[in-house]
């Protein structure tokens, strides 16, 4: 797909800066995995005095999620850690497919692709940390925060130029459905009534 294909300008606002190599990855994806701790949030842990753990996630990026969801893309979250707290934001996005305690992400992720058809050059992964890595690698599209170790951001094919929890998710939730020329149907009139609330 080149620039002169793209239907609606925000799409090509967007895929003016990126190499056609990214844009043909994300255009290939159907299922879009996601860490949390570091990518959906800033991978702050904030503790309670009763031990309660909480997390900051970011409204624009639950929005994206939800997007990609209402476009035909197959969204998970992959995460090494658990906790009620991811099971619940999860729920508020709609999302079914949640993966907690997970020490290896390549194999979840590749299970996952499998379980819905999707061969691994179908499938993105987003992530920010050792523990990425592997499923970073398998994806066809590997995604990454700019505060990722070094050595992650060069195992992704694409960064996001915001960090990780402050609207990351988004960026590249933006780019997948601005690859696949769908981002520019929810620019239209009734766009708010099919997508809802920002989460």
């Amino acid at each position: 797909m080149t620039l002169s294909h793209i239907s609606h300008p925000v799409e090509a606002l967007i895929l003016a800066k990126e190499s056609q190599g990214v844009i043909e990855r994300a255009r290939q994806i159907k299922l879009m995995a996601f860490d949390v701790d570091g990518v959906l949030t800033d991978g702050s842990l904030w503790y309670g005095e009763h031990g309660e753990q909480i997390k900051r996630f970011n409204a624009l990026d639950g929005h994206g999620l939800r997007l990609l969801r209402e476009s035909g893309i197959t969204v998970a979250l992959i995460t090494g850690r658990e906790g009620p707290i991811v099971d619940r934001r999860a729920a508020e996005l709609g999302i079914p497919l949640v993966q907690q305690g997970v020490r290896d992400k390549a194999l979840a992720l590749a299970t996952l692709a499998q379980d819905h058809g999707c061969t691994l050059a179908e499938t993105g992964y987003m992530g920010d940390d050792i523990i990425d890595l592997a499923a970073l690698q398998r994806a066809g599209f590997a995604a990454s925060v700019p505060n990722a170790p070094a050595y992650v951001t060069q195992a992704a094919h694409w960064v996001s130029s915001l960090q990780g929890g402050s609207g990351a998710a988004r960026e590249c939730c933006d780019l997948i459905l601005a690859a696949q020329g769908k981002l520019g149907a929810f620019f239209a009139p009734n766009a708010m009534f099919m997508s809802g609330s920002i989460q």
